[in-house]
Order: C-alpha cells, then sequence, then structure tokens
C-alpha cells in the first residue's frame, strides 16, 4: 500500500505573484517566456521557476497547451501532469497569429531574458515572430528552440515527438528481448525531459555569455540528438569495428552478472556487478564465496565468456528468496543492489522520505493535496522552490498585461472581446 509523504514534506502554496518572488534564488529577476507546448522546452521553463525565474507561459486563449489534457484529469478539468510539470507558472493567454496577439507577444518579449519555444521549425517565422525579428527587439535575448530534428538539415521540417526521437537516435531499438519486438525504453516522454535539461543547460551558458557580452543568443536542441548523446561507445565501436549493438533483454553483455532477476515472491531485483570486487561481494551474500575465485568467475572475463552460466546462478538465488531476503543478504555484504521498483514502492521508500523526494502540495485553487517530484538539482544554499501547481488558463492575463506591459482594462477588454486573449 502507498504510504504517504511525511507531513514535514508538505508545502501549502498561494498562487505565484510578482509580490512572492523569491530574491534569494539564483534565477531571482529572470523573465521566462514559455510559449512551448507538452513537455520538452516547458520542462525546461519549470527548472528555471523553481529556482527564482519568472515563467509566463503564453498559451492560445481556447484550449491551451495541449499538456492540460494528457494524462489523469482532475477535477478541476487540467491533468495531473499539468498540474506538476507547469507549477510555479503564470499563463497568460495570446493569440499570436492575430496582429494584436503577436504584438502583445513582441512587447513581452522585449521585457524578458529567455524565450522556450518548441513548435515545429518555421512555425514562429510564419507568425513574424522569428528569432530574427524578435533578437532585434530584444538584443539581449537568449531563446531555446526545440524540436524533433532541429531546426537545420534536411528533416527539419518532419514532426518531432518523443517516441520518434527514441527511434531516430538510436535508444528504442535497443529496448527488449533479442530478436523480438523492440519496446518503450522506459517513459514515453523521455526524449522531451532529456533534451529539456540540455536546453537549461544551454540557456545557462547563454545566460552567461550575455553577462560578459551583452549579446543573447538562441539554442538549437532536437530531440534526437539527446538521444543520440547517451549512446555511450555506440558510435566508436561502429566506426572502428562495424560493431552493430543489438537488444540483449534484461541484461548486458560488458559486464555480469548486469541485469533483473525474478524473485520467490514474483518481484524483480536488479545487479551490477561491474567489477571482480563487486562480484565477489555478491558471491558471499549467495553464501557461494567460491564463486569469485581465479578459478571459477572471478576474472571479469571469464564471467563475460560464461555470462550465461553465472546469470543463471544468480537467477536459482534469487528465485530461492524474496525480494526482501535477497535484499537483506546484499546489503550485510556490499553487493550492488537494488528492487525494481514501482510507484507504490518509491512511496513506501525511506531513501525518498529522507531526500524530500516526494513533495506533498496543497494548492487552494486545486483543492487537493498533489504529490509531486522535487526541485532538481540540489543546491545547498540555494535550493528550488515549488510555489504553484499548474495555473487555471488565462487565470494571470490581466495581471501580466496590466502590470508588466502597462495596458489598461479597456484595452485587455478589447483583446478579450476580439478573441485575442
Amino acid at each position: 500500500m502507498a504510504v504517504q509523504p511525511k507531513q514535514k514534506d508538505k508545502t501549502t502554496v498561494h498562487g505565484n505573484s510578482k509580490s512572492e518572488a523569491k530574491p534569494h534564488l539564483p534565477l531571482s529577476g529572470i523573465r521566462v517566456i514559455d510559449v512551448a507546448t507538452f513537455i520538452a522546452a516547458p520542462y525546461a521553463a519549470g527548472i528555471m521557476g523553481e529556482f527564482g525565474a519568472e515563467v509566463l507561459k503564453v498559451e492560445h486563449p481556447f484550449g491551451g497547451d495541449p499538456c492540460r489534457n494528457f494524462g489523469t484529469a482532475t477535477e478541476r478539468g487540467d491533468t495531473l501532469a499539468w498540474l506538476s510539470e507547469a507549477r510555479n507558472k503564470k499563463s497568460v493567454t495570446l493569440d499570436l497569429r492575430t496582429p494584436d496577439g503577436a504584438a502583445t507577444f513582441k512587447k513581452l518579449v522585449s521585457k524578458s531574458d529567455v524565450l522556450c519555444e518548441n513548435f515545429r521549425p518555421g512555425t514562429l517565422e510564419k507568425w513574424g515572430l522569428g528569432w530574427e525579428v524578435l533578437s532585434e527587439l530584444n538584443p539581449g535575448l537568449v531563446m531555446l528552440r526545440i524540436s524533433g530534428y532541429g531546426q537545420t538539415g534536411p528533416y527539419r521540417d518532419r514532426p518531432g515527438f518523443a517516441r520518434i526521437a527514441h527511434a531516430v537516435g538510436g535508444l528504442a531499438y535497443l529496448a527488449g528481448m533479442p530478436r523480438e519486438t523492440p519496446v518503450t525504453p522506459g517513459s514515453t516522454t523521455l526524449a522531451d525531459y532529456l533534451t529539456g535539461l540540455y536546453g537549461v543547460i544551454g540557456i545557462l551558458l547563454a545566460l552567461r555569455y550575455k553577462e560578459k557580452t551583452g549579446k543573447g543568443q538562441y539554442i538549437d536542441a532536437a530531440l534526437y540528438e539527446s538521444v543520440f548523446r547517451l549512446s555511450d561507445e555506440m558510435a566508436p565501436a561502429y566506426a572502428l569495428y562495424g560493431t552493430v549493438r543489438e537488444r540483449t533483454g534484461p541484461h548486458n553483455p560488458i559486464a555480469c552478472p548486469l541485469g533483473h532477476f525474478r524473485t520467490k515472491d514474483d518481484k524483480w531485483v536488479a545487479f551490477a556487478c561491474t567489477t571482480n570486487k563487486l562480484f565477489e561481494a555478491l558471491a558471499k551474500a549467495m553464501d557461494r564465496p567460491e564463486l569469485a575465485s581465479y578459478g571459477l568467475y572471478g576474472r571479469h572475463q571469464k564471467r563475460l565468456e560464461a555470462r550465461h552460466e553465472v546469470n543463471d546462478v544468480v537467477s536459482a538465488w534469487c528465485g530461492s528468496l524474496t525480494r526482501d531476503e535477497v535484499e537483506k543478504k546484499c546489503n550485510e555484504t556490499g553487493a550492488p543492489y537494488a528492487p525494481l521498483a514501482n510507484i507504490a514502492d518509491i512511496f513506501g521508500n525511506r531513501q525518498f522520505h529522507a531526500r524530500r523526494n516526494l513533495v506533498a502540495v496543497d494548492d487552494p485553487d486545486v483543492g487537493e493535496t498533489l504529490v509531486v517530484p522535487c526541485s532538481l538539482p540540489r543546491l545547498s544554499e540555494t535550493p528550488g522552490e515549488i510555489n504553484s501547481l499548474g495555473p487555471r488558463l488565462g487565470q494571470h492575463t490581466d495581471e501580466v498585461l496590466q502590470d508588466l506591459l502597462g495596458m489598461s482594462p479597456s484595452e485587455i477588454k478589447r483583446l478579450r472581446d476580439n478573441r485575442v486573449v
């Protein structure tokens, strides 16, 4: 049964107005416009918001970001994915395809530091809002541009999604059992999160350059490139020897045992014996120290040559014990072990609670407590904060247009009457 986070993990938030700015956080004073959809670029903007940046989520006035409908719906109508991933943002509605909407967007950009977008290449240019136009308005602008294949190349105009990136970048081909149908490599949105992280790195590097020169720049991030960058030695191995890595199932050919094993109670555990010493610790946990002898499997190369035998021995041992019994024995000898955890296991994990990885958030606007992942990375002096969950569509439109752009109520009413906001 899932265990609820401890009371000390609970945070009560009351919106995200400018009066609640966090001057002690490292990105305080930075304004970010998030005009993107779904996960990739919005994730980059969200991380910045957790560390003090003011993030303006610009959405179409009718429907908003499709992420609002992605996942499990709540009583408010927006999904759990939206409430978690759009945290710390202000929702401003604008139809960028209208002259008034584009003009208002330009005013927002002129007063901002960072713009995050992940439209298909050429979309913003079609609306008169491309890099050349916006950088002329704001020479210090840092613009994150995420797309499936990047802003250049023969595939630039193709639609891109995380699943497509997993395929093109070589990850999906490796996931699954040998000679069987490749499976989804973990989360279907893995490439989105990966590229969002690279996006944050790019933004911070560009802001550092701006500090030195006053000049902005854009970051061109492709989903497939983020996936391919995680391919360890596959590129040099193919270039030198023509090696094509194939699916290996739950095990890995570079070390042994390095894989997943079923326990007596029909659960799964992982081992990562990447050195002789680590295998020796596992052999002791199995009460079979002789397995790590020089004459049997004590040498790395010997284990690789006999990996099917070794895996069979480990498999039989795990199958004779419950997962808790395997864990107890491995912890006694320092064997590299971990359970394959589902979300219920994670909620009951003492490590997650000790490091406050699960944060229970009370938001009056949502009307219920939600548990969301904590802010990362973990800074010793200025850790990130969660100040609000994903906002209602257009929740901050009037506030931003009045306070930031100085628009009068009558001007805002005109935009609303014309369906611009």
